[in-house]
């Protein structure tokens, strides 16, 4: 058995879990509502305020999707309760960002603005001219709309200019050395 798949989920309080036919489920809670179709194979039982995903055999194809369901299944409540968050920084000389309304526009290095506009679900925040938080209850849309951010200007091995996230590690390299005559 799937160690993942195994475990049950708690739903907390204020939360609403409702599975419809095909295993489409729908999640609501105080951060906002989600929806997905899981894969219709996958038994989905809730008794009370547990959940828990069960497989219809040990074929390959199932045992593959235990966990994985329940995973999603168990990010879409925390979405819905806490949500999630993604912090960028900024580092480069004259390289900064401002919000203005919803856009988020960035000075880069390049001779225009670059703008990003938010989507339905994300909200962006600029605490600093040099900090990104992206957040949102839907875990795969706040992680796709930060890497598409960072896609504007990645980090650079030499100087570490660009936009990296908060807990990345950028490998630096040793540049030219000068002629030696």
């Amino acid at each position: 058995m799937s160690r993942i798949g195994r475990m049950p989920i708690t739903v907390p309080a204020g939360v609403t879990v409702n599975v419809a036919e095909g295993n489409v489920v729908t999640v609501k809670g105080p951060k906002g509502e989600l929806t997905k179709a899981l894969r219709p194979e996958m038994i989905l039982k809730q008794e009370g305020s547990t959940i828990t995903v069960e497989r219809p055999s040990d074929d390959k194809l199932h045992r593959s999707l235990h966990g994985l369901t329940r995973t999603l299944l168990h990010n879409m409540i925390v979405g819905v309760t806490d949500g999630y968050k993604k912090e960028l920084e900024v580092n480069g000389v004259g390289y900064r960002v401002a919000k203005e309304g919803k856009n988020l526009v960035m000075n880069l290095g390049f001779s225009h603005q670059v703008i990003v506009s938010e989507i339905e679900g994300i909200t962006i925040d600029v605490p600093a001219p040099n900090k990104i938080v992206i957040n949102g209850c839907d875990k795969q849309a706040v992680g796709q709309f930060a890497a598409e951010v960072r896609e504007k200007r990645p980090p650079e091995p030499y100087k570490g200019k660009g936009i990296k996230y908060a807990d990345e590690v950028i490998r630096r390299k040793v540049g030219k050395t000068g002629a030696k005559k």
